[in-house]
């Protein structure tokens, strides 16, 4: 989708944004720990999240999923504990595809208005709405009680003795019962029962998953004969096809901008052929986001599957990890926009999502300073998108054991927590940053800075890309290991990006090789003032061919350096 501004994604954790509670136990329930509202996300919440530079709000765990939380007065069924992760539950279980998780609603019965609200509000605020759509597999508890008249259940029709049928949607071991090899009990006196036994939706198709498994769901049948070697059945459309289809229907309808499609290479690339032009010919402008790991499914699934954006995992994020805990040399950014052939500007940048580690953690950098080279080398590069997830820009640690998940670095998707910074960032809701220490201000403006340029400045949301790495190798004031530079062209303006990923401040001469000169249509500048958009401080630089354009770059800091003529 082509657009002349960048989209900054900020992905928040719904139900965590809004919790107060300074105190919250490990493994607590909804009543001991509190839990976080669509309310909170107020005019004021949505304008600050706006001022960071962001375009598009990701609110992650919409849906409503499985959970420990009993909610049976409002006629929702309850799950069997041993089958959901954590007191709270994870969002990618799925428990009913046409409902609002109870637990963001302060007045439950009316959590969809809620929700339609939430998205109105959001609007008014400038931002953009993307939510999850998670189409791969199901909490093993499935049932829907908000799907519209005249819509069929899932797993409603199948036929349950046949391990695969194209008219099923789930996929059976017949004749035996789950026998997971994991806590079939949990807290309960009776342990969880399944016959016959689904698939679990990490593709494991036996009776037996173990807590290393996504136990707690059931896979999906899109008409991939799994159990004879893949043998595709899509003649006639397979039923999930059209169920999948309503759904992703029914929350368009409710004016949201965006998908991010959960675990999307597990679903066959025809489905989405088949339903992604289906949906955008009635909603041409929405957004599908796909969570894909294998870049030799990359064109796959963009060309023939129709997909705006894919995560750049596996490429830019674990390379930019790497350098930033020292590891890999900055000159392996070049190889990897490049092992990318043209596909850039549909890759989704991040350092950080509810599946990585936080830059901050003890399993990351220790130190969230040491990433904002990283983050402006991801903001900055292309004209693609660009993520960031909640309180990353205050340097949140995930560093709290909150139940399930354990001290991982990561912050819980399954536990009733409260997000310390994000908390205190929030100060119930007044957002004065008085309960904020110096280096979670600085860090933030630093953000801030470098998200907003992103917009502010055409060479980057719209401009041209040129690498200077291969004109600096080996350059005797120039660390390629510890440094990265490059240049984006707009019009008459010219911005010299340099970022530092060492400690040390260093005074560096950058090689201008005579390509860029010809390749971007940029005058030699003898003598010309810049100025660094990071600080607002002028400088005079020579910006020629035949010398060395000489500046200085803070310790893991980063300098960009816009020239006009």
């Amino acid at each position: 989708m082509e657009t002349n501004h960048k989209i900054i994604i900020y992905q928040v954790f719904t139900r965590l944004f809004g919790n107060d509670n300074t105190h919250p136990v490990p493994d607590g329930n909804i009543r001991q720990n509190g839990c976080g509202r669509m309310a909170d996300f107020t005019g004021k919440a949505l304008n600050e999240i706006k001022e960071l530079g962001a375009t598009h709000i990701w609110y992650t765990g919409i849906i409503e999923h499985a959970t420990q939380t009993d909610y049976r007065r409002y006629n929702i069924r309850p799950d069997h504990p041993a089958v959901v992760k954590g007191k709270a539950g994870s969002p990618y279980a799925i428990k009913d595809y046409y409902d609002v998780d109870p637990d963001l609603a302060k007045d439950i019965p009316e959590r969809m208005r809620e929700f339609e609200l939430l998205v109105r509000r959001t609007h008014r605020s400038g931002l953009k709405v993307i939510i999850d759509f998670v189409p791969n597999h199901v909490a093993r508890q499935y049932h829907s009680d908000a799907q519209p008249e005249g819509t069929v259940q899932l797993g409603e029709n199948d036929d349950t003795g046949k391990a695969f049928s194209t008219g099923n949607n789930f996929y059976y071991i017949p004749n035996c019962a789950l026998q997971g090899q994991f806590d079939m009990k949990g807290s309960s006196a009776e342990p969880y029962s399944e016959y016959p036994a689904k698939a679990t939706g990490n593709n494991r198709f036996d009776a037996y998953p173990c807590i290393n498994d996504w136990y707690e769901t059931i896979k999906l049948n899109y008409g991939v004969d799994y159990m004879n070697g893949g043998i595709k059945h899509f003649t006639p459309i397979p039923d999930t096809w059209y169920k999948m289809r309503d759904i992703l229907l029914f929350w368009a309808a409710k004016n949201i901008d965006g998908f991010r499609c959960d675990m999307a290479e597990m679903v066959p690339v025809e489905f989405w052929e088949w339903v992604i032009p289906q949906v955008k010919e009635q909603y041409p402008t929405l957004l599908f986001i796909a969570e894909v790991y294998n870049p030799a499914e990359y064109r796959n699934y963009l060309f023939r599957g129709k997909f705006d954006y894919l995560y750049d995992k596996v490429g830019l994020y674990d390379t930019l990890r790497a350098i930033v805990c020292g590891q890999e040399s900055a000159t392996a950014i070049t190889r990897c926009w490049q092992s990318l052939s043209g596909i850039e500007k549909n890759m989704l940048n991040f350092l950080e999502n509810h599946d990585e580690q936080r830059i901050a953690s003890d399993f990351f950098a220790g130190n969230p300073v040491k990433a904002v080279p990283a983050l402006a080398v991801a903001a900055c590069m292309n004209v693609n998108p660009m993520m960031l997830y909640f309180g990353q820009e205050f340097g949140e640690r995930g560093m709290d054991c909150e139940g399930f998940s354990g001290c991982d670095g990561r912050t819980t998707i399954f536990d009733y927590w409260s997000v310390d910074t994000v908390r205190r960032w929030r100060n119930e809701g007044k957002f004065d940053g008085k309960l904020l220490t110096e280096d979670e201000k600085k860090l933030y403006n630093t953000y801030r800075k470098i998200l907003t340029l992103c917009n502010e400045e055409p060479a980057i949301s719209q401009g041209q890309f040129f690498d200077l790495m291969y004109a600096n190798i080996g350059g005797w004031r120039f660390n390629e290991h510890r440094q990265y530079t490059f240049l984006r062209k707009n019009g008459n303006e010219v911005l010299l990006v340099v970022a530092n990923f060492d400690a040390t401040p260093v005074g560096i001469a950058i090689n201008l090789p005579p390509h860029a000169f010809s390749f971007l249509g940029i005058p030699q500048l003898p003598d010309c003032k810049a100025t660094d958009l990071m600080t607002g401080v002028p400088e005079h630089i020579s910006f020629v061919p035949y010398r060395a354009t000489e500046t200085t770059v803070s310790g893991y800091g980063v300098k960009i350096l816009k020239i006009v003529w």
